[in-house]
């Protein structure tokens, strides 16, 4: 199983930056898909997931409006579009697979996670 993040980077206040999340090694429609990400001396924390059929979504209420989580079950890929990106978001973001979870929030329902692409945002 490999879960390989991509498009972090360093980027200004207000600026966009799309996650990607490339998956292997299993099968990719029967997972829900999870962003989780982890700020220095800060838990992991939820961002975003979408369930494994793609009609169902959630986010942190402090990323509604600004993230949209979507999935390509052709492509085994998952992506995150982040939009007016604050200070506040700098972490390193990690994907998550789980086997058709519904408690799409709670990390300790997932399987399989990558190792992170870090997110750095200037004021």
């Amino acid at each position: 199983v490999q879960l390989v993040e991509s498009g972090g980077g360093l980027v200004q206040a207000g600026a966009s930056l799309r996650l990607s999340c490339a998956a292997s090694g299993f099968t990719f429609s029967q997972y829900s898909m999870g962003w989780f990400r982890q700020a220095p001396g800060k838990e992991r924390e939820f961002v975003a997931a979408i369930n494994w059929s793609g009609d169902r979504s959630n986010y942190a209420d402090s990323m509604k409006g600004r993230f949209t989580i979507s999935r390509d079950n052709g492509e085994n890929t998952v992506y995150l579009q982040m939009k007016t990106l604050k200070p506040e978001d700098m972490a390193v973001y990690y994907c998550a697979a789980g086997y058709r979870v519904l408690g799409l929030a709670n990390r300790e329902n997932y399987d399989y996670w990558g190792q992170g692409t870090q997110v750095t945002v200037s004021s």
